[in-house]
Order: structure tokens, then sequence, then C-alpha cells
């Protein structure tokens, strides 16, 4: 078995590789909600690199044997984690639907495209979690559908407080490829940032609110 932390250092020096994170201690971020971080994430940038979108497809394929996870279907979160589910079910030859944020808003108001079938199991992809609201807003969506929603995967965690409890109170197993203890700690290693940008990073994490609010 593949050494988890292994990993989790690899994809994350291979995200700050290609400017997907982007550490800014000294100069924050504002993120949608108003909270400002010293962090931003855009997996996104992913798609245009073929050999880090390999890479995160296999991260994907050792966390599902890692679990023992044996969907029958992928499905993405729309947008970013779609095109992660699609190379995902093509590597295992399943079928693949995703979610929107919220029902289409023409024709037959679809939240779910693709086709997913009742007591059907699935492993959801997403790029990553913040405070995993809007991830199990799609577990709901499927569980309304029927769906049996084996786990949920994703490239990136935050790690926020709360985060992990919501996900359990849920009853929805998640699973990362990388997250941010190992980001931090490669682009220390790496020379990315200073020793105590390290430490303020880790502050943020902690307690983001507070620190938002300090700087």
């Amino acid at each position: 078995m593949a050494d988890p932390t292994a990993l989790a250092r690899a994809v994350a020096s291979r995200l700050l590789s290609i400017g997907a994170v982007t550490l800014a201690p000294d100069d924050p971020f504002t993120w949608a909600s108003g909270l400002r971080a010293p962090i931003y994430c855009d997996n996104r940038l992913t798609m245009s690199y073929p050999p880090v979108r390999q890479a995160l497809t296999e991260g994907f394929m050792t966390r599902l044997h890692e679990h023992g996870l044996r969907p029958e279907a992928i499905v993405g979160t729309a947008t970013a984690g779609i095109p992660h589910a699609a190379w995902l079910a093509d590597r295992l030859d399943l079928p693949m639907a995703y979610v929107r944020s919220a029902p289409k808003g023409h024709g037959r108001g679809n939240r779910i495209e693709g086709r997913v079938e009742k007591g059907q199991r699935v492993v959801v992809v997403e790029d990553l979690i913040s405070t995993g609201g809007s991830s199990l807003s799609v577990v709901e969506a499927l569980r309304e559908a029927g769906v049996e929603v084996e786990a949920l995967l994703a490239i990136f965690s935050y790690g926020l407080p709360g985060t992990a409890e919501r996900f359990a109170e849920a009853g929805v197993p998640f699973h990362t490829l990388t997250d941010f203890d190992a980001l931090a700690a490669a682009a220390e290693d790496e020379g990315r940032i200073s020793a105590a940008a390290a430490e303020s990073l880790q502050a943020w994490r902690r307690a983001p609110q507070a620190w938002s609010e300090a700087h």
C-alpha cells in the first residue's frame, strides 16, 4: 500500500509547482465569503498540465484501493470536479455523471446530469473542500435520488475547523489527495515560504476568523 503521507506531499509539490496554490501570508486573499486568507487554491489549473492531471487520477485510484471503495459510477461536482471525475471514470471504465450547484433554470430543470440509478453506489469527486457545505449539498441531492454515496474524494482540503465534523454528522467518509499541512510543509521545505510565514499559515488554519479580522 502506498504511503498516504508520501502521496500527500507529492501532490502538494505538484500543485505548488504549477501555481495551483498560492501562499501569501503578507498579502492575504479575500474569499467570496469575505474571509481573508493567506492561501488561494485554484485546482482548475491542473487541467492544463497533462502530467499533473494524470498523477491526480492515479492518486484517486490509490485512495479508492486504500479504502476498499468499489463504486458503480463516478459523480463530479460542478464545475471544477467534473474533469477529474471524467478522467477517473474513464480510468475505471465506469459511468460518470455530475451534479449542478442548483437545478438547471430551463429545459428539464435537472440538477443531476448524466444517468444515475436508485441504489447505485457512487463516489463523488471534488476539486477542494473548504467548509464542506457545497460538497455535502451534492451528497444530499444524490441521496434524494436514491443513490448510495460511498465516499467523497477531493484533491485538497483546507482542514478548517468543523469540516471533518460536518462530514461525520452527514455520514459521508471523505478522503483527500493532499491537505493544508502537507502543502505548508512542502512549501517550507522547498523554500517557497519562510518559517515565519509557515507559522502564520498554521495560525490561520487554527482560527481563520480571528486571523482574518487581524489582517
